[in-house]
């Protein structure tokens, strides 16, 4: 398996934040779901995980540096002592026993750390044991799956699949624990897989707490006489009456279009925001009207002017 480092295309010193964009920036471009039937990418896909899984838990990178785990994460066997060392050790130390000298003020030979060290994690039968272990993913999401909930695979990177359900008005950030769902120890049991949530950005929404945002655009004629128009919520279009002579920039509310705020079902609104469009095809009569128009009604749209 290839280093960490490499595989997400970070530096050694790289800090912590670099390493969680480079690997949102990997994972968006080989994830399986845009890339099907490209298995170059699932396998670059998996690659990318398995680096993050290590490099991504500062835990896990401190040991990963330190040489006490490997890519896979798999403990490695500690340093072993050599007879050379014993054998260049000082005389009074190498050689003797604690059995030989327990009690006569001896001092120990292989003392009892050294021994613990060589056998830590091995089991009766000196094969290392290795404990079950967590993994964590970043999955993207689409704004409108993160509000009304959905369900998504992700695919490891030994090869398993996980169905991920997301729940309704999961936000930026959040991590969906999946219990049993990391990497197996050798004495069984298995870890636990946190999935961070990142938001993909919608066009036509923003999102405020619990609710929503977008922006309607009417025409003139339509802010000045009312209106009834289409808009656009995350369940689908429904219609908006616009009262009379409103002001641009002016929020109209819908009720209960907003994000879930619990396994109550209520929901926050959504604002929309009025954007007046200025007459397309202007012509000298329309600008001979505003001007005749102005005369007996003044504007000020920067304000009354100080004289």
């Amino acid at each position: 398996m290839a280093d960490p480092y490499e595989a997400l295309g970070v530096a050694k010193n790289a800090s912590q934040d670099e390493i969680r964009k480079a690997y949102r920036k990997a994972a968006k471009e080989t994830h399986p779901d845009l890339n099907p039937g490209k298995p170059e990418a699932e396998k670059r896909f998996k690659e990318i995980n398995a680096a993050n899984d290590i490099i991504g838990d500062p835990d896990k990178r401190k040991r990963y540096d330190a040489g006490e785990i490997d890519e896979t994460g798999a403990e490695r066997a500690p340093e072993r002592h050599y007879y050379r060392e014993h054998a260049e050790a000082d005389p009074h130390w190498r050689y003797s026993q604690r059995s030989a000298g327990a009690g006569r003020g001896r001092e120990p030979d292989f003392d009892d750390d050294i021994i613990s060290e060589l056998f830590r994690g091995r089991g009766d039968r000196g094969a290392f044991r290795m404990p079950p272990q967590d993994v964590r993913y970043t999955m993207e999401v689409d704004f409108i799956d993160a509000v009304n909930g959905a369900r998504k695979v992700i695919a490891m990177p030994d090869g398993k699949t996980l169905d991920v359900a997301i729940p309704a008005g999961i936000a930026e950030g959040q991590t969906l624990r999946l219990k049993g769902q990391g990497r197996p120890g050798s004495d069984g049991g298995a870890g636990d897989a946190y999935v961070e949530i990142s938001i993909r950005p919608d066009a036509r929404f923003t999102r405020d707490g619990n609710d929503i945002l977008s922006t309607v655009p009417v025409s003139l004629g339509e802010a000045l006489n009312g209106a009834s128009v289409r808009v656009e919520t995350v369940d689908g279009a429904v219609g908006l009456t616009v009262p009379k002579r409103i002001k641009n920039g002016t929020k109209l509310r819908l009720r209960g279009k907003g994000v879930p705020r619990g396994k109550d079902g209520t929901r926050g609104d959504q604002l929309v925001k009025i954007e007046i469009v200025p007459p397309e095809g202007a012509d000298d009569a329309l600008a001979e009207f505003m001007a005749e128009w102005e005369k007996a009604h003044p504007q000020h749209p920067r304000g009354r002017s100080v004289t």
